[in-house]
């Protein structure tokens, strides 16, 4: 019997986190109503909101609704006011304690140019348009986790900082299964990422991934050095299909990709482990203009739609989330980030409200 009952786990961190969860929130109310779907929302603190309460980015509590929930929905956390805590206690570590505990690996990054954005873009409509790129990348390994790590002084006194490159042959084996499943969905095209050319680790990674596809004899599997993948991006976007890369690189390569669709505000992700994921828009915390309702939800609405399909299974709800913020883009509806001449200027709360007004539409 397909499951009807879900537990999300809500963290809307800092910055403009609060606000543009907010209008996520009232997303899931709908589906939840209209399609008689038992969604249960738990809310709790992460980040620098965390800190202020509890003296650490990722207290106990939350950490346990996290690993109790059927999937977590983040906000985005940071902001100036913590930069100068000891690292270890910074609002970041929250979301590297929750990929670490929660088991998640696999961050995918869907890169789409919306026809009513592509005069948003940076880059000529001709280079943007048709672009639905899929970038995965590794989440658990590489210089964010590698060790030795740390920043300490040698024997003549001056500091040297280290941070260490590494994965394992099963760690790349397993984000690459993902990276040719999610390519079979698709145009069965397939890119790694790497840096073999310079980098024993990449050598590996380029060794492992070769080795994995010979299972998926349908995918046309390619590599790429990293600094050719990122002048691609900006020459030739469309030439690419599902990217698959390492931490650090993915990390890079999603936001310049990002800044083709017109906003970094656009974009929605989703985390997956074995059993949980985590769901958040790219962006960060946005501390300078929070608080005065002109951030843009879509990307934390689109990560709601990535949800459903991935882990609540639903599909076709997702589809109407999209489709929804496909309309209100479609009738000229922007806030600060996207707007352009001639077009409807709006802040968070009111571009929340047409896409559920839209979403009502489509569901009944």
């Amino acid at each position: 019997m397909k499951k009807n009952n879900f537990k999300i786990a809500v963290f809307a961190g800092d910055g403009i986190g609060p606000e543009i969860m907010k209008e996520a929130l009232k997303i899931l109310k709908i589906i939840s109503e209209k399609k008689n779907v038992n969604i249960q929302l738990n809310e709790g603190l992460v980040g620098g909101a965390a800190y202020d309460h509890y003296g650490t980015p990722l207290p106990d509590s939350s950490l346990e609704l996290a690993l109790c929930s059927d999937a977590v929905l983040l906000g985005a956390v940071g902001g100036p006011q913590w930069e100068s805590l000891d690292y270890s206690l910074r609002p970041e570590r929250a979301l590297l304690g929750l990929r670490g505990n929660l088991g998640i690996f696999a961050n995918l990054r869907p890169i789409v140019a919306f026809d009513e954005l592509l005069d948003a873009s940076p880059l000529k409509k001709n280079i943007v348009q048709g672009i639905d790129i899929m970038i995965v990348r590794e989440l658990t390994g590489d210089v964010y986790f590698g060790k030795p790590r740390g920043v300490k002084k040698g024997n003549d006194g001056k500091r040297r900082g280290v941070n260490t490159m590494a994965y394992s042959e099963d760690e790349i084996r397993r984000i690459a299964v993902r990276a040719f499943e999610i390519a079979r969905t698709r145009k069965k095209n397939l890119l790694s990422v790497d840096k073999a050319n310079i980098l024993e680790t990449m050598e590996l990674w380029r060794d492992v991934v070769t080795e994995t596809g010979q299972d998926y004899p349908d995918i046309n599997l390619k590599h790429m050095y990293v600094d050719n993948c990122a002048l691609q991006l900006i020459r030739n976007p469309a030439q690419f299909d599902v990217i698959v890369t390492t931490n650090l690189f993915g990390d890079i390569l999603s936001d310049e990709a990002a800044m083709l669709t017109g906003s970094i505000g656009m974009l929605p992700s989703a985390s997956l482990g074995e059993k949980t994921a985590l769901y958040e828009p790219i962006h960060g915390s946005a501390p300078d203009i929070a608080g005065k309702n002109i951030a843009n939800p879509l990307a934390t609405i689109l990560s709601v739609a990535l949800m459903l399909r991935y882990s609540l299974s639903l599909p076709r709800e997702a589809g109407l989330i999209e489709e929804a913020v496909g309309k209100t883009l479609k009738e000229g509806f922007r806030t600060r980030d996207i707007y352009q001449k001639n077009k409807k200027l709006v802040g968070t709360e009111e571009m929340g409200d047409t896409v559920v007004k839209k979403l009502r539409n489509l569901v009944n």
